[in-house]
Formats: C-alpha cells, sequence, structure tokens
C-alpha cells in the first residue's frame, strides 16, 4: 500500500473528525499486529469488538484509529469517527484499488472459487508479476483487506468474492472493480438465504455490474442459469467469453488431478488467459505443474502400520452438496487396485431442505462405484439409509474416534480414501491433519 495521509483518510470515508496529521501504509484489524506506521480498524464481531483493543493498538505505534464511537480515554485526534467501520474499510480497499495500474480479475462462484483463483495466479505468473487474495478472504472484511494488502508493483491482481446473501458480491464487486470478472459455476449452496434456486444466480452476476468500462464477463457456459449469467453480462455491455465442455483444450491439457471438476478450474483459467491476450498455450503447460490444495483435493499416498499404502483425498475444506457431488464423481473416475472409500460429514446451511440434499447424497453414492461410506454426525443417517446393500457402511456421531477407525481397522492397501465435510460443522479436516501427522509417505 502507498502511503495515505490522515487528511485523505478523512476524505475517503466521509467523517469529519479532526486528527493530527500522520500517515499510514498498511491496515490491520488484528490488534495484535500494532505496529508503527499502521490504520487499526475497529470491528465487530458476534464475540469481540475492536473498540476495546483501540487503546492498546495506539500505545503500541499505530498511527491511528478507525472507529463507530470515541473510546474514552484515548487522544480523540487519533480516532477517525465513521457510522460504520466495515463500511468505511470497504471504501479504503477501494480506494488503494483505484490507485492500482495493473489488470485486475475478479471472481465468485458456488465451488472451486480459491482452487481457481490459485490457478489463475499460477499461469499468470507465466506472464508478469501477480498478487491474488490469500487463502479465501472473500467476505467484507477479507476483499478489504486483499485490496489494501495489494503489490502495487504487480501487473495483475485475481480478487476472490463469496457472498451467502442477496447485495453481498454488488457490495465487494464495487470496491474490487474488476477489469475481467469471472463465475465458475451456480449450484444451490446457501440456498436457505435465497427464495429460489435463479436468486442464487442473479446475486452471482452482481459480479458484472461491478466492471470497469470495456470490460470482461467470463462464464461457465455449462453451468446452471449460464443465459441468465450472460443476459446480465451483456446489460453491463461486456465483452463475453465462455468457457466449458466445448472447450478446444477438452481432451488436450494434461493435469497433475484426475476429475472434471479440475477440467473446468482449468479451462475457466484458460479462458481467463485467452481474454487477456495472452499465450494460452503456454499456459497450458504451466499447469501441468498444478497440484491441487490443501482441504480441495490435494492426494497424498501414505504407509499403513502394518504394511501396504493407500491414496488420501484430502477434500475437507467444504461439505456444501454440490461440491460433495463433485468430490463423489472424482472419486469414482479414479482408477484403483483397491476398494474406493468416502467419509463424509455432515452438510451445512441447507436449513428444510438438509434432510432431502443429504439424501441426495446417498442416492449419487449408491449410483457410483464406491464401496465404503463412513457418515459422521447425525444428519449422515439419511444419507447412509440408501446406500446399496452391497455398500459397507459406517456410522460416527462426531469425529472423534475416526482416525483411529480408519487406520486400524478399516483401510486396506490400495485403498482410496476421500474424506470430504463442512469444515467447522463436521470438523473433518482434524481427521485429515491426523492421518498426514501419524502415517508416513509413501
Amino acid at each position: 500500500m502507498q502511503k495515505i495521509s490522515a487528511e485523505k483518510l478523512i476524505e475517503i470515508v466521509g467523517s469529519s473528525s479532526n486528527v493530527v496529521a500522520v500517515e499510514f501504509d498498511r491496515v490491520i484489524t488484528d490488534s495484535r499486529q500494532a505496529a508503527p506506521g499502521v490504520l487499526f480498524v475497529a470491528l465487530r464481531g458476534e464475540k469481540f469488538d475492536g473498540h476495546d483493543f483501540v487503546g492498546e493498538v495506539l500505545q503500541n505505534g499505530a498511527a491511528l484509529a478507525l472507529v463507530e464511537h470515541l473510546v474514552p480515554g484515548v487522544p480523540a485526534e487519533r480516532q477517525v469517527v465513521v457510522p460504520d467501520s466495515l463500511e468505511a474499510f470497504g471504501k479504503i480497499g477501494a480506494f488503494n484499488r483505484s490507485r492500482f495500474k495493473g489488470i485486475v480479475v475478479g471472481l465468485t462462484g458456488s465451488a472451486g472459487k480459491t482452487t481457481t483463483k490459485e490457478e489463475i495466479k499460477f499461469a499468470l505468473s507465466r506472464f508478469g508479476k501477480v498478487y491474488a487474495t490469500t487463502g479465501n478472504h472473500n467476505n467484507y472484511v477479507g476483499v478489504p483487506l486483499s485490496l489494501c494488502e495489494m503489490d502495487m508493483d504487480a501487473d495483475y491482481a485475481v480478487i476472490e468474492m463469496g457472498m451467502s446473501s442477496k447485495g453481498e458480491i454488488a457490495r465487494l464487486t464495487s470496491y474490487v472493480r474488476p477489469d475481467l470478472a469471472l463465475i465458475t459455476n451456480v449450484y444451490p449452496m446457501h440456498i436457505e438465504f435465497f427464495d429460489s434456486f435463479e436468486g442464487i444466480a442473479e446475486a452471482k452476476a452482481e459480479i458484472f455490474g461491478g466492471l470497469r468500462q470495456t470490460g470482461i464477463a467470463v462464464i461457465n457456459e455449462d453451468t446452471n442459469f449460464a443465459s441468465l449469467l450472460e443476459r446480465r453480462a451483456a446489460e453491463r455491455g461486456a465483452k463475453i467469453v465462455k468457457f466449458g465442455r466445448n472447450d478446444h483444450y477438452r481432451g488436450k491439457l494434461e493435469l497433475p488431478q484426475e476429475g472434471e471438476a479440475q477440467l473446468y478450474n482449468a479451462w475457466a483459467t484458460l479462458a481467463v488467459i485467452a481474454a487477456l491476450g495472452l499465450d494460452t498455450d503456454k499456459a497450458a503447460v504451466a499447469l501441468k505443474d498444478f497440484g491441487a490444495l490443501p482441504g480441495r483435493g490435494k492426494r497424498h499416498r501414505l504407509k499403513l502400520p502394518d504394511g501396504g499404502v493407500f491414496t488420501l483425498i484430502d477434500d475437507s475444506y467444504s461439505g456444501q452438496p454440490e461440491a460433495m457431488k463433485i468430490a463423489i464423481d472424482g472419486l469414482a473416475q479414479t482408477g484403483t487396485a483397491g476398494r474406493r472409500i468416502a467419509v463424509l460429514g455432515k452438510m451445512a446451511e441447507l436449513g428444510e431442505t438438509s434432510e432431502a440434499r443429504h439424501i441426495e447424497i446417498g442416492e449419487k453414492l449408491a449410483a457410483a462405484p464406491v464401496d465404503v461410506v463412513v457418515g459422521v454426525c447425525p444428519e449422515m443417517k439419511a444419507m447412509l439409509a440408501r446406500l446399496r446393500p452391497d455398500q459397507e457402511a459406517h456410522y460416527f456421531e462426531d469425529k472423534e474416534g475416526l482416525d483411529d477407525f480408519l487406520i486400524n481397522k478399516l483401510l486396506q492397501n490400495n485403498d482410496i480414501l476421500l474424506i470430504k465435510g463442512a469444515r467447522y460443522s463436521s470438523k473433518l479436516y482434524q481427521v485429515t491433519d491426523a492421518l498426514l501427522k501419524g502415517l508416513e509417505k509413501a
């Protein structure tokens, strides 16, 4: 971030505070990162209030604090008061983005956002210096933070945006102002917060509203409501680029990971490369070296204690229904001399549709060449009830003892083990961690 003066900050956020004439070149929301030359944004959360740390942060050298009310006992001239510190944070991120001279790629979608973001970053690095969102910082806090932390010397910036309700993408993309906007796919995720499936597509399409003039819209032509997405992009006057099963790279790509999801990620990446006028052949060659991310389909070959080797597919980050189906397809498409085993945790944020969606996954498994299924959490009982008689089934109330069961009772030589579930509600990532820490790599 280039330096911003206190005077300019007042202008950006629309505050009437009288503050000292200082500058900052970094914005933080974590009080533990306090240092000279930073602006601390005091945000409120369900279990914390950043205003409680304003005094401490300023004592540790922070230049200013952005607050919603003056904190008693703290110099008023070091506090910039605004009605909504989160909204003001977004305005600061938007201002920093406006000073960026490179090309900004913004992306959203129901599944595969973070992997596609990393894949685009990986491919673009063959053509210049690239900055990208760290991890999955794709919400009201993460996007402004990503924009504030942009490498201003980069040629490209790749910014991920997520949503769970109408209007979120519109707000985030107003900060990002992408030159190119990509929607990876549209699935009925977070549907409990929408009146209809189409409403989710409309919410995703909000990304096109923030496109800069002469912007580019990259759309998955095979996804749900693809025609709706195309109409919304056209209304914005965007140049439309499509990717999907008709992609001319189909059958020509060499990828380190198997499965249709990996192909779509690669096709999306190459569509972005083509839309930017870059060498797609060079990018396609580069993608041969791009591997899956931890928690998002990364594969590990591990040794069993009593001999033998199995493959672990770590897909433990997300547990939404469509992501679950994609993971099952990936498991089914993987060749093996052993058994295909799926360890699946509950799916969250499904509201009244929860039981029906868990039943859908059971029916998906019953139609797939999966030999063993382990359901974790009570919601998965509905799934297990739909399995074929010849499919071995196991149930765990929670993740406790599951790693020991897998290692010492279930796994055999040449097995392929998929672990997938909602990260924070099923916590199956902890089982993955236990396997990776407790077993030797093959």
